[in-house]
């Protein structure tokens, strides 16, 4: 064969690899529009938190409901990413991931007041939490991001329980998000996107601890919390 057929060949064989890599591109595009999709639907209904105490449990319930979509769409992208591959497409999924990290910490945090540990959350959205050298997981830092994600949704509850006469609320959520803050400070945080994000706790845990002190000052603390 000579040099010119060689390289033909070899070229052609590059552009058969690139069109297989699009082609799985799509695919994968198009699961994550349709799970992203759900995700979306979801932090829509759990905007009624900042409006109506009453309307917390049967939004969280129709929030579960969900979550079956989101584990269907979720076997689906398992199955159609290689397993090797995981790192290699993450980026079409990571910013959805962490949307669906924040979505089921804050459901199970405004259900029973605890951290949805990164277990639990793979869990939910049904895929390993164990990160493996091949296969399709929950990774570490999306779980981390959609927790300050909750953060920062949980300040802002924070100020609008107030509103709504609830001073008991901005108590608990002051108490969750300083330890969830005191935890993150054990870490050695060196990736930039995730250390921007812990840099913007400091911001929510100064409006919750206005909002507490606020309530102080003005003697509507629940007397409980007060003594």
């Amino acid at each position: 064969m000579c040099d010119n057929q060689l390289i033909t060949s070899i070229f052609t064989e590059f552009q058969k690899n690139l069109d297989e890599e699009q082609d799985l591109r799509e695919v994968i595009r198009g699961i994550c529009k349709e799970v992203d999709q759900v995700s979306r639907e979801a932090v829509t209904i759990l905007q009624v938190i900042h409006h109506s105490e009453e309307g917390i449990a049967p939004a969280c319930l129709r929030v579960r409901e969900l979550f079956v979509k989101t584990r269907e769409g979720y076997a689906k992208l398992k199955n159609a990413v290689p397993s090797t591959d995981f790192y290699k497409y993450h980026d079409h999924w990571r910013f959805m991931t962490q949307r669906y990290c924040y979505l089921v910490a804050l459901t199970i945090w405004l259900e029973k007041g605890i951290l949805a540990t990164h277990e639990t959350v793979a869990d939910v959205i049904g895929i390993s939490a164990v990160e493996q050298k091949e296969g399709f997981h929950l990774d570490v830092e999306d779980y981390l991001v959609g927790l300050l994600q909750m953060c920062t949704e949980l300040s802002r509850l924070a100020v609008n329980a107030v509103t709504r006469g609830d001073y008991a609320r901005p108590l608990q959520i002051s108490k969750f998000v300083m330890e969830l803050h005191a935890g993150f400070r054990l870490l050695n945080l060196k990736n930039d996107h995730l250390r921007k994000r812990f840099d913007a706790l400091k911001y929510d845990v100064k409006k919750i601890e206005e909002v507490v002190y606020d309530l102080s000052i003005r003697g509507l603390l629940p007397k409980t919390e007060a003594a």
